[in-house]
C-alpha cells in the first residue's frame, strides 16, 4: 500500500495500528529476551497483516454515517493530549524523579484522548478502547509508585495498551463498513 493510496477511512486505523506497534516495540525491551522477541515479532506480524487487510478492504459505503475527519475537533483533542503529556513528563521526570512512570502516563493520556475522539467522531466503540488504555495507564502509574519492576510496568502500561490498540484496529478493519461507526 502506497501512502498516497490511503483513504480517509484507512488513516485512523493506520495511525492506531502504528502506535499499537510502537507501544509493543518500545516496551518489549524491558522484558526478558525470551518474551520480548516473540512479542515484537507478533506485534510486527499483526501490523503487517493489518496493512494487508486495509489494502483489501472495500471502499466505504456512504450511508449517512459520520465519517472520521481530521478537522478542528480532532486537532483540539490532539493538542490537549500533547499538552497533558508534556506537563506530565515534566512533573514525573523533573519533580518526582520517576522516569519509570512515564510509560504509565503515556498510556493514560493516550487512553483519555480516545474519549475525546469518541465524542468528536461520534464513535461509541472508541470508548471501550479509551477505558482499557486508561486503566492500563493508571495501573502502570500505581505500579511505578509501588516500586514494581520495569518489566511489570512495561507489560501492564506498554505491551497491553499496544495490544489493545492493534486489536481495536483489527476489529474495525474486519467489521462491515456500515457497522463501524455507531452513534455516541
Amino acid at each position: 500500500m502506497r501512502l498516497c493510496d490511503v483513504t480517509s477511512n484507512q488513516t485512523g486505523p493506520l495511525i492506531g495500528g502504528t502506535f499499537g506497534l510502537i507501544f509493543i516495540q518500545a516496551n518489549a525491551g524491558d522484558l526478558p529476551s525470551a518474551i520480548a522477541i516473540p512479542l515484537r515479532a507478533l506485534g510486527a506480524a499483526a501490523f503487517l497483516g493489518l496493512l494487508a487487510a486495509l489494502r483489501r478492504a472495500p471502499a466505504p459505503r456512504t450511508t449517512g454515517t459520520p465519517q472520521r475527519t481530521f478537522g478542528r475537533g480532532y486537532w483540539l483533542v490532539v493538542a490537549a493530549e500533547v499538552i497533558a503529556a508534556a506537563a506530565g513528563f515534566f512533573v514525573i521526570i523533573s519533580v518526582l524523579h520517576a522516569p519509570h512512570a512515564t510509560v504509565g502516563w503515556i498510556a493514560l493520556v493516550v487512553g483519555v484522548h480516545f474519549f475525546g475522539l469518541a465524542a468528536v467522531w461520534r464513535m461509541a466503540a472508541l470508548r471501550l478502547l479509551a477505558a482499557g488504555m486508561s486503566l492500563c495507564g493508571a495501573a502502570g502509574l500505581v505500579l511505578a509508585a509501588c516500586g514494581s519492576s520495569p518489566a511489570v510496568i512495561a507489560a501492564v502500561a506498554g505491551i497491553a495498551p499496544g495490544a489493545l490498540l492493534l486489536a481495536s484496529v483489527w476489529r474495525s478493519a474486519l467489521a462491515k463498513p456500515a457497522l463501524q461507526d455507531t452513534p455516541a
